[in-house]
């Protein structure tokens, strides 16, 4: 009879209690940045089989928790929203009073627990079943109900909480939270959600007015400060001084040739006596930073920071031109 070898477990000592409150501060970060990257390296195919699951649905996503992983499933409901993927937070107490209406066969349940033996999560996970909804489990506890019972079990494990006591969730929860958001980016990305996409779903406030204003919405189109390359400096300097310190030399077919800024002049200035009669042809530059009327603003004021300039002017696709834009102009849209 083959003997068996004894186990040896290894207790580890009880954490020191952390003594000043910079240090508690950086305890409790360290050990949620500790849990969440725990997370990452236990992630499997589970995590696959879940983003699939979501983007093969036509319906909805229902994220579901009580208590603090209640409070977790709003935010992930809200993020998948926001990227692409309609999702929606379901109580489990309100389920049993009429909420369940908002599920559909073809939705998808994300339920949240650290146990996985909430008697509100387990019997909501029942009734979603009854609707042949699939279900996901995002949980500590692999032998739970939830785990048992649900399609998918995404793996939330944590070694403790960051509560001295190993009681207010904390560790759990931030890990829940970055399984959530590791959800919404990968079906972000599958379903190739844009930028575009991303601000048409973001329309009020600073984000909607970034993402959404393009030069041809801030651009003056008229009395634009051109000259002929047969300008001299005596008529360029009027049009920096009146037009916001940019000239613009044309073609006689519109085409931009070259632009002259205050800073040309200055620099003019510092090494010619009498600057009045200068062409003007001399003096600009003729590889000028140039704008499209339909590209966005933010793309142009990167540019304009930088090489270090407050206007351009805008053309179309043959370098005709067709107006200038203002850095000013775009910080009063709410580009910046």
């Amino acid at each position: 009879m083959a003997s068996s070898t004894p186990v040896t477990t290894v207790i580890e000592p009880p954490r020191a209690p952390a003594t000043t409150t910079l240090e508690r501060g950086r305890r409790v970060l360290r050990m949620e940045s500790e849990a969440i990257a725990e997370a990452a390296r236990r992630l499997d195919d589970a995590f696959e089989k879940a983003v699939e699951m979501i983007a093969q649905s036509p319906g909805r996503v229902i994220v579901c928790g009580v208590g603090k992983s209640g409070l977790i499933a709003r935010k992930i409901a809200a993020t998948m929203t926001s990227t692409g993927t309609p999702a929606v937070f379901l109580h489990p107490a309100d389920s049993a009073h009429g909420d369940l209406g908002i599920v559909g066969e073809s939705d998808v349940a994300v339920l949240i627990s650290k146990s996985g033996d909430s008697d509100e999560l387990v019997s909501l996970l029942d009734q979603v079943k009854r609707f042949g909804v699939r279900t996901i489990a995002m949980t500590a506890n692999p032998t739970s109900a939830l785990a048992t019972h649900a399609e998918v079990v995404l793996d939330a494990w944590v070694r403790e909480e960051a509560c001295p006591h190993d009681l207010a969730p904390t560790t759990s929860t931030a890990v829940a939270l970055a399984l959530g958001d590791a959800l919404a980016i990968a079906l972000l990305e599958q379903k190739g959600f844009a930028a575009a996409d991303f601000a048409r779903l973001h329309p009020g406030g600073a984000l909607g007015r970034k993402m959404l204003t393009t030069v041809r919405e801030v651009m003056v189109d008229h009395d634009l400060p051109v000259l002929p390359p047969t300008a001299t400096m005596r008529e360029a300097i009027v049009q920096i001084a009146h037009r916001r310190g940019l000239a613009i030399v044309i073609d006689p077919t519109h085409h931009v040739r070259g632009v002259i800024t205050a800073g040309d002049l200055t620099r003019l200035m510092e090494r010619e006596a009498n600057v009045m009669p200068v062409p003007v042809s001399q003096v600009m530059n003729a590889s000028p930073k140039l704008a499209q009327a339909d590209e966005l603003g933010s793309a142009v004021v990167h540019r304009m920071e930088q090489h270090g300039i407050m206007a351009m002017p805008v053309v179309d696709s043959t370098q005709l031109l067709i107006g200038v834009v203002h850095l000013h102009d775009l910080i009063r849209a709410g580009v910046v």
